[in-house]
């Protein structure tokens, strides 16, 4: 048993981290090739309606994923054969009725999804759309064969499926680069669909190889589609619905400040790179601070002790604002010198860089908030208390609508802009800051309910002296980057961002120390 978890976890951990390299490799092609031109700005609009049904249906620990590691499990390899093979084809031809549907009403949707896009740019989004339908269909059966996967113990495929597409894009990326240097028309219709055609590569290749692998291990029975297994089918449709609901409230905020960029040229391709830079970090952090407390909440309050689950989700605070704060600030400090060295070469110029910067350092001031209303959410829904939580969803899609039209100006169609403030793409990312301040506040007083009680005027004193470390931090770090200048290559920005970095935790680590709001400990052998 020990073995087959230490197999599991390396399996898990190799594939995601090689997906993980390979994601990166496949984001500096991009920017190289499309910077923040109207090609990739279409493709993040085409990418809304296919992205999000490979997420919520298609996507590893979505709802799909999770029903069916539930509902195959107990069962026996025929068994799970049959029911594996009866959803897979009953959701397929559903998935390809909405595809043909999505594919003939394409450009309305683009419109609906980007109102102020330029005529070419819906163009080319439209086209890009059209290309991505198929991977609607698709998505289902890869969903579908993930939890199956997993539900037999068959955990590398899944974890390392993600790069497949990121290789096929990279390879696209290369091949256009070599073979195709002229301009010409049929050219352009190329390298416009060449992401979409990529997407779609690696979708299907991700399909093939996934029913290789199901029918390798005897889950995929064509000829016993008739036998009944109804209570199994129910069950998994059953746990689909309500979780894909769930998951999906926290998408239509991704579409409203979509909607909302439509009206900046280069906004769309801009917020792709900054996210991109932002999230591989909070996903680090996310993993190793919060899900290791998530199962010690649920079994202090299955015991009742309130006490130690209040003690625990303190302590899980105060290390979540240390750390976050810290990479507020090396974001913030060293946003130049990143920009550079990840993206700024090929199409990906000096003034797609400046226009990364200024949302890299807007995401950087909402990390703090954005891991700490995932700390809050993950504590109600292990103690199972999810009913708040999912009301402040539906709340906070309404201010996230109101933030991002006040903060880009609160535009009035014939009139101009009612607000004075118009922040342009930084301030749809400020709305998203102001929206999880807000509802970070709420959860965090409705925890009284609960009867958890936090020391909220003693976590405001270590919060503001951990930021007031990582002011001072900063300014000797802006001083130190102000005698390196002349080191504006990619071998200069290394060498800043390996000691700076360096002299930065340092700095930082012994600060909080001085200050007593740092309870990490260093343990030297001698």
């Amino acid at each position: 048993m020990n073995l087959f978890f230490k197999n599991n976890v390396f399996s898990i951990s190799f594939g995601t981290s090689l997906s993980k390299v390979v994601g990166c490799i496949r984001q500096i092609f991009i920017a190289a090739a499309f910077g923040v031109g109207l090609t990739y700005d279409a493709f993040n609009y085409a990418y809304i309606i296919p992205g999000f049904l490979l997420i919520i249906i298609g996507g590893i620990n979505g709802p799909l994923h999770n029903a069916v590691v539930a509902v195959l499990t107990p069962l026996n390899k025929k068994n799970g054969g049959i029911v594996l093979t009866k959803v897979s084809i009953r959701l397929t031809i559903l998935l390809i009725f909405l595809a043909i549907l999505i594919y003939l009403n394409s450009s309305l949707l683009i419109n609906i999804l980007a109102p102020n896009l330029s005529y070419e740019a819906k163009s080319i989004a439209t086209y890009q759309l059209r290309i991505l339908t198929p991977c609607i269909p698709l998505s289902g059966f890869i969903g579908l064969s993930f939890g199956a996967l997993n539900s037999r113990g068959k955990f590398f495929l899944s974890s390392i499926s993600p790069a497949i597409t990121s290789v096929i894009t990279i390879f696209f990326i290369l091949i256009n680069w070599i073979f195709i240097q002229e301009n010409t028309s049929s050219n352009f219709l190329i390298y416009t669909g060449l992401l979409a055609y990529a997407t779609l590569t690696g979708t299907f290749i991700q399909f093939i190889l996934q029913i290789w692998e199901i029918n390798k291990i005897g889950l995929l029975k064509l000829d016993s589609t008739f036998q009944v297994f109804q209570n199994e089918e129910r069950r998994i449709f059953k746990l689909i619905i309500p979780a894909s609901i769930s998951s999906g409230l926290s998408q239509i905020n991704v579409f409203i400040d979509m909607f909302f960029a439509s009206s900046f040229q280069g906004a769309a391709s801009g917020l792709a790179y900054g996210n991109f830079l932002i999230q591989a970090p909070l996903g680090i952090l996310s993993n190793s601070l919060i899900l290791p407390l998530l199962p010690e909440f649920s079994k202090l309050r299955n015991y009742k002790d309130n006490r130690g689950l209040q003690k625990k989700l303190i302590s899980g605070i105060e290390y979540c604002f240390l750390t976050t704060i810290l990479l507020t600030g090396f974001f913030i400090i060293f946003n130049n010198q990143i920009v550079q060295l990840f993206f700024q070469r090929g199409a990906f110029d000096y003034a797609a860089t400046l226009k990364v910067k200024n949302i890299l350092i807007a995401y950087a001031v909402g990390i703090p908030f954005y891991l700490f209303k995932d700390l809050l959410v993950r504590t109600y829904y292990s103690i199972e208390k999810t009913k708040f939580p999912f009301q402040l969803s539906f709340a906070g899609i309404v201010l996230n609508i109101f933030f991002d039209w006040f903060f880009i100006g609160a535009p009035i169609k014939n009139v101009g802009n009612f607000s004075p403030y118009n922040f342009g793409v930084v301030g749809i990312i400020l709305s998203s800051v102001m929206v999880n301040i807000i509802v970070c506040i709420l959860l965090s007083l409705n925890l009284r309910n609960e009867n958890i009680h936090l020391p909220n005027l003693d976590l405001m004193r270590k919060i503001i002296l951990m930021s007031l470390a990582v002011l001072i931090d900063s300014i000797l770090c802006l001083n130190i980057l102000q005698n390196t200048k002349s080191l504006n290559s990619n071998s200069g920005n290394i060498l800043i961002l390996t000691f700076g970095s360096l002299i930065f935790f340092i700095v930082y680590f012994l600060l909080t120390k001085c200050f007593r709001v740092n309870k990490f400990k260093i343990y030297l052998k001698i």
